[in-house]
């Protein structure tokens, strides 16, 4: 008996049967981060180091705004300054938690402000950053509260 070539999918090979499986490619897009921060120093130096692998949705100067954009936006993610005008960051962070108690909301604070740190995780904050701020750490306190 003389083998004939099989063609499948325009490969031709004697006696083999060629099956394709098609490969879906799952690509998760990258946590969407609200910056509160009434510095713009501040803010930018978060954009810096969050945006290679994060999307910053919003950043915004108060805690008023900053209820406001999570409202809109719906982030994985509240980068939050504790002391901001008009309405702080504990208080924002309260509005949204209430709306939202699934919400994620990491507190930016300055050293010395361990009973503002209470007040803000009573508030329903889920982690804390000091300021002055390294990558690595910030890094840190996103990945022990949003998990990649």
């Amino acid at each position: 008996m003389c083998a004939q070539p099989v063609a499948v999918g325009g490969i031709t090979h004697d006696n083999l049967r060629v099956t394709f499986i098609p490969v879906i490619t799952v690509v998760v897009g990258m946590p969407d981060v609200l910056i509160a921060d009434d510095s713009e120093f501040m803010r930018n130096l978060l954009r810096e180091i969050l945006e290679e692998d994060h999307t910053i949705v919003g950043e915004v100067e108060n805690g008023v705004e900053a209820v406001e954009v999570y409202k809109e936006q719906t982030p994985d993610l509240v980068m939050m300054d504790i002391v901001m005008p008009i309405r702080d960051g504990i208080e924002a962070t309260s509005e949204i938690k209430s709306s939202n108690p699934n919400a994620n909301v990491i507190m930016c604070t300055s050293v010395g402000q361990e009973e503002k740190m209470k007040e803000a995780v009573k508030a329903g904050a889920d982690g804390y950053i000091t300021k002055p701020f390294q990558k690595p750490s910030v890094m840190e306190a996103i990945e022990d509260v949003v998990p990649s």
